[in-house]
């Protein structure tokens, strides 16, 4: 579409929420209309988008099961068991694979590890389980799948093997009969507060998890922090109760003192058997003591004193004034309590006391980090932090494997965001499997000896040469089939298969049918009797019911909201064929709006100054739900223009003399609108994104000018 057709919109939105905002969270005016217009207006998202510290993430006990399986693996590390990691072919898969793997080696295991090669399928296969436990194998754990193979973990179980599932895909009502499921989609009370980590994500959750069982005195105790405050004549008794650092319990009496005795109360049910710990002690025994008599004592611990050894700054403090000053205060949606300062304090207290977060966390998150962007996850709630701290450990010290990665695609020493990871490393890593050798990417990132890895490094390079190529000559099969097919499947559904498609690149190509046509797209290579297909949709469209409408006709299915996959055998291929027809009339999906840029700020000229891209740089990483920030500048006046680029030198150079600042620029493909939308010395107004060059070595902001006319156009 061409460029000068385009919307510009920027959302009202209200000047004192601005302010408020802002007051709030101390993040200045631009920052705060951006989070604002993005729909982040309070609590914990604007929290993600303000922090990095992985003090931030949540508790991995929090999601389900997580210390059934923490207890599990202890118990094989103890019994000498023999342990199989089973993932995936892709990027997800393979991190999770290495990061479970290099967790159970530290901790004295010695797990052996599978991964789907060649064109064995998705997920836990009857093959594997039968294999291992032949081979006296007693416990499997998954990454990265798991959660739709019900067959195969019941045969596991009559074979006498316990199989922990840890995976991120959607849940198929029934979950198969496993020792623990450790899934964020998986329906609890109450339920992981974030559903979209990715298969990485939940794998260093459980890499966390059993390094906290070996680290902390925490492990498996349970105690509870109590607090009494006063509210008018009478008192709150405010208690909540801990396990491994983890809230599992609340409680809130209001009491009036003289009143009711102890024993009328819900206390001492919740206190029972509990280690209690209090902030101040003489204080709170002394208002327990006038509310219910003297006679009455709570056996608690002052726990102040030793908290102020690790955080002096709490030295003397009361809980009333250290909520004043909580930095975490700032993000909760309801107004928080002493004992909510009290609880940040204690954990905080206990991860710096007890060095929970070491190098093995970092490199941890190098791993989990690759596969969030690579798997195209949220870049919202903590995959912020997750994939934010990956790349800042990254560019800090790359790990062996990734670090010899980088050289080879030129990017060691260099600086590089989620777009670097997504565009290059990704999609070397990720090779590996689409040309069914995904044991090359894994063996990389574990292989001690540097000269191995070296030529494991350059075997991904040609890998990923070979499926560029293989990408290709398979888009000029799929793309005119997938146009010739769409009034098939009434204008709705873009289908594309055969013997001559790989199925290393069903996925990519699926992409990128879904780009060209904007319509859902499949994707299917035959291979003798079965037939493997890969989904993937457009904003708006969940692919779920159409494949629930179709579960009975496939060996195996599963997924994401927006991209999913099966098998089948060749004889249903008809069937299927038939039922889509049917089933794509149905189809109703809201068509993006390609003719708007939305703007994150308009920028008056005395605004816009070098240190905007702080702002810019705070926003990152880009890529799923975050898209890169947009912004909109009037009255800028072009002082200089150069071409630039191959083939005619399609793209433009420009200075733009904007307030007190001559601004580098670039716009992409848009020679051929000079001089007819602009030209040397006019005055105009512009939608930009901004960005560091890096190629000239001292990184100097730089506009990206997306959209750009004549002022008063």
């Amino acid at each position: 579409m061409d460029k000068t057709a385009l919307n510009w919109e920027k959302r009202e939105i209200p000047p004192d929420l601005v302010k408020s905002v802002d007051a709030k969270y101390h993040c200045g005016p631009i920052t705060a209309s951006i989070l604002i217009r993005r729909g982040f207006s309070g609590g914990e998202a604007i929290r993600y988008f303000l922090e990095s510290d992985p003090r931030y993430l949540r508790n991995p006990f929090e999601l389900p099961s997580m210390e059934d399986a923490v207890e599990r693996i202890l118990s094989a590390r103890e019994e000498g068991e023999r342990v199989l990691i089973f993932g995936d072919r892709d990027v997800d898969g393979i991190t999770s694979t290495v990061l479970i793997r290099e967790t159970l080696a530290a901790m004295g295991l010695e797990p052996s590890w599978r991964l789907p090669r060649g064109d064995e399928p998705y997920g836990l296969s009857m093959q594997a389980v039968e294999e291992f436990a032949a081979d006296s194998g007693t416990l499997i754990i998954t990454v990265d799948c798991g959660i739709s193979n019900v067959a195969e973990i019941a045969r596991a179980s009559e074979l006498g093997v316990d199989v922990i599932i840890t995976d991120h895909h959607n849940p198929q009502g029934v979950l198969p009969p496993a020792y623990a499921v450790i899934n964020p989609k998986v329906d609890t009370d109450p339920a992981y507060p974030f559903r979209d980590l990715a298969g990485c994500g939940v794998a260093f959750k459980l890499a966390c998890a059993l390094r906290f069982a070996q680290r902390s005195s925490f492990y498996g105790q349970e105690l509870c922090l109590l607090n009494v405050r006063a509210a008018n004549d009478a008192w709150i008794i405010e208690i909540v109760k801990l396990r491994n650092l983890a809230v599992i319990g609340r409680l809130s009496e209001t009491v009036v003192p003289g009143v009711v005795r102890i024993t009328d109360t819900r206390l001492p049910a919740f206190l029972e058997g509990q280690q209690i710990l209090t902030w101040d002690l003489p204080l709170q025994a002394g208002i327990l003591g006038r509310i219910f008599g003297k006679g009455v004592e709570i056996a608690m611990l002052d726990i102040a004193p030793e908290i102020a050894k690790e955080i002096p700054k709490s030295q003397g403090q009361s809980l009333l004034r250290l909520r004043e000053e909580s930095r975490l205060a700032r993000y909760s949606v309801e107004e928080i309590t002493e004992l909510d300062v009290f609880l940040n304090l204690f954990i905080s207290f206990v991860r710096k006391r007890e060095k929970l977060w070491t190098t093995q966390d970092e490199e941890g998150l190098q791993l989990a980090g690759l596969g969030t962007v690579a798997d195209i996850m949220p870049l919202l709630d903590e995959n912020r932090i997750i994939v934010r701290g990956g790349i800042e450990s990254i560019k800090t010290r790359p790990r062996p494997g990734i670090a010899e990665l980088l050289f080879k695609l030129g990017l060691a020493g260099s600086r590089f965001g989620s777009k670097e990871l997504s565009w290059q490393l990704c999609p070397a890593i990720n090779a590996a499997g689409r040309m069914g050798k995904p044991e090359i990417a894994a063996n990389l990132l574990m292989e001690p000896d540097p000269v191995v890895r070296d030529r494991l490094a350059a075997e991904l390079i040609s890998l990923n040469d070979e499926r560029k190529k293989l990408g290709e000559e398979t888009w000029n099969i799929a793309e005119p089939m997938a146009q010739q097919n769409l009034d098939r499947f009434n204008g709705k559904l873009a289908l594309a298969c055969g013997e001559n498609i790989n199925r290393g690149v069903t996925g990519l190509m699926g992409s990128r049918l879904v780009k060209r046509f904007n319509v859902p797209a499949l994707v299917v290579s035959f291979a003798g009797e079965t037939a493997t297909g890969s989904l993937r949709s457009v904003k708006g469209y969940d692919l779920r019911p159409l494949l629930e409408q179709c579960a009975d006709l496939f060996l195996d299915w599963g997924g994401h909201n927006y991209a999913a996959g099966f098998s089948m055998d060749r004889g249903n291929w008809e069937a299927f064929l038939k039922r889509l027809e049917t089933l794509s009339g149905a189809i109703e999906f809201t068509p993006e709006q390609g003719t708007a840029i939305l703007i994150d700020a308009e920028l008056p000229p005395a605004y816009l100054s070098p240190e905007i891209i702080d702002i810019v740089e705070k926003f990152e990483p880009y890529g799923e739900e975050n898209r890169p920030l947009s912004f909109m500048t009037r009255n800028a006046r072009i002082s200089d223009i150069n071409l630039m680029g191959k083939n005619g030198a399609p793209h433009v150079k420009l200075t733009l003399d904007i307030g007190s600042y001559k601004w580098p620029a670039v716009y992409w493909q848009a020679a051929d609108k000079i001089p007819g939308e602009f030209d040397l010395h006019d005055s105009v107004d512009l939608v930009f994104g901004m960005t560091r060059n890096w190629f000239s070595g001292d990184g100097k902001p730089q506009l990206v000018i997306t959209d750009m006319k004549r002022t008063g156009a």
